[in-house]
């Protein structure tokens, strides 16, 4: 189906229906995935693969395609809402309690995969699987070692709150790693992204120090400060929305307080997924909180699937036939990147000393690329870092990442549940 028809915009029907897809296969999928004892996330992702534009074409799944912003804009509303509701389920105190340890996974987590990455590139320029112009190899290199270095908060999350594993050492010490990580993920692109311009104006790099420094200081401000604020006005303001007698006010304020939090996060550069975190961190603390959590399942449970299924959508399954004798370099490279990306996330998990943590389920938490990576992958494209071939093999890297998690955390939960590592 091509969306919107010919017209130049997507028709009210086109909308509904693509929007109708999206709901009954996520659920259909996730069922069927339940029904395997597989997460319900898995199926949602697999049924936007279905819906993508490489298999039945029914939804706008890639730039360009009419109709894609807006279901780009839905998919970020759910994803906000999920965070939101994870960080209502997260307290505060335990997540910090789990700071440093967080820091060493997170930190870990992007050294290892980035150096990896790296040396990857420069091994398939080495022996002929690429062939990069030499001036423009470290760089084509640092992009790969980047788009490594994500993690996708989200896929995970999702896993642990339908398991409802949210209350153990692992998932806090997952989450409060995937909330650095997006920190040290804006540091990264900051600084690829001014090494790539400076090349390409043949200037001197004008990343320093100071402008590291300016957005380490900015992103952890703006999280204490949300945080502090959030702490000192929000009970005093749903105390009072608490009394309003309009009915759904209370939910709808705090979705509004979560969305708030989600703007300023952008602004600030940050991911608008962290200030949706960090405001359900905030509301945790009011005496509403129970009635909040309550009334935004059916809430969360309508726009989190849109998220899963676009990110399944944007998969070229194209790309996975080894039929077609340009894929096969293709495949090669992105298997390759595929054992490097988990095997640098996976050993993250391994640099703590906690002995009551299960820390495979620490690595495998912080496997998936999803969004975040497509990222990283999307600007090597746009700057013309990487060709079609690489862009193509980073991506389905990302994809694999992605489905990988899901089955391998239900699977370590269930064998590890009363064993620590």
């Amino acid at each position: 189906m091509s969306v919107g028809g010919e017209a130049d915009h997507l028709t009210v029907e086109n909308f509904l229906l693509s929007l109708t897809l999206i709901l009954v296969f996520s659920k259909v999928f996730g069922e069927l995935a339940e029904r395997i004892k597989q997460p319900a996330v898995l199926g949602e992702l697999l049924a936007g693969v279905v819906l993508g534009g490489s298999v039945l074409a029914l939804i706008p799944a890639t730039q360009g395609v009419i109709g894609y912003e807006t279901f780009h804009l839905l998919a970020e509303v759910g994803v906000a809402i999920l965070l939101f509701e994870i960080g209502l389920e997260t307290d505060l105190k335990d997540l910090i309690k789990v700071g440093p340890t967080s820091t060493l996974v997170a930190i870990t987590g992007v050294v290892l995969p980035f150096l990896l990455g790296f040396f990857s590139i420069i091994g398939f320029q080495k022996y002929g699987l690429l062939n990069l112009d030499p001036n423009t190899l470290t760089l084509v290199a640092i992009t790969c070692g980047a788009t490594l270095t994500a993690t996708s908060v989200g896929i995970t999350a999702r896993v642990l709150s339908d398991m409802n594993k949210l209350q153990t050492n692992e998932s806090k010490i997952i989450l409060g790693a995937a909330v650095i990580d997006d920190i040290l993920g804006l540091i990264i692109l900051g600084v690829v992204t001014g090494l790539i311009e400076s090349f390409r104006s043949g200037s001197e790099s004008s990343v320093s120090i100071l402008n590291i420094g300016f957005i380490i200081l900015k992103a952890f401000g703006f999280l204490a400060v949300s945080i502090f604020v959030g702490n000192l006005i929000a009970p005093k303001m749903f105390n009072f929305f608490s009394k309003l007698k309009v009915r759904g006010l209370l939910l709808l304020f705090a979705i509004s307080f979560a969305l708030i939090y989600a703007i300023l996060s952008n602004l600030m550069g940050l991911a608008p997924i962290v200030g949706a975190f960090a405001a359900g961190l905030v509301l945790r603390n009011t005496a509403q909180f129970n009635t909040i959590e309550h009334n935004l399942k059916p809430v969360s449970d309508f726009f989190t699937p849109i998220f899963f299924v676009t990110i399944g959508a944007a998969v070229d399954v194209t790309v996975f036939n080894p039929f077609v004798s340009e894929n096969i370099q293709v495949l090669l490279i992105a298997l390759i990147l595929f054992v490097v990306a988990v095997i640098g996330k996976f050993a993250s998990g391994f640099t703590i000393f906690q002995k009551d943590v299960n820390k495979s389920v620490i690595g495998v938490g912080m496997i998936p690329r999803g969004e975040v990576g497509l990222i990283f992958a999307q600007v090597g494209l746009s700057y013309a870092i990487f060709d079609s071939k690489l862009f193509s093999a980073v991506t389905a890297m990302v994809m694999l990442t992605t489905f990988i998690a899901p089955p391998l955390l239900q699977k370590l939960f269930k064998e590890g549940n009363d064993t620590v590592e």
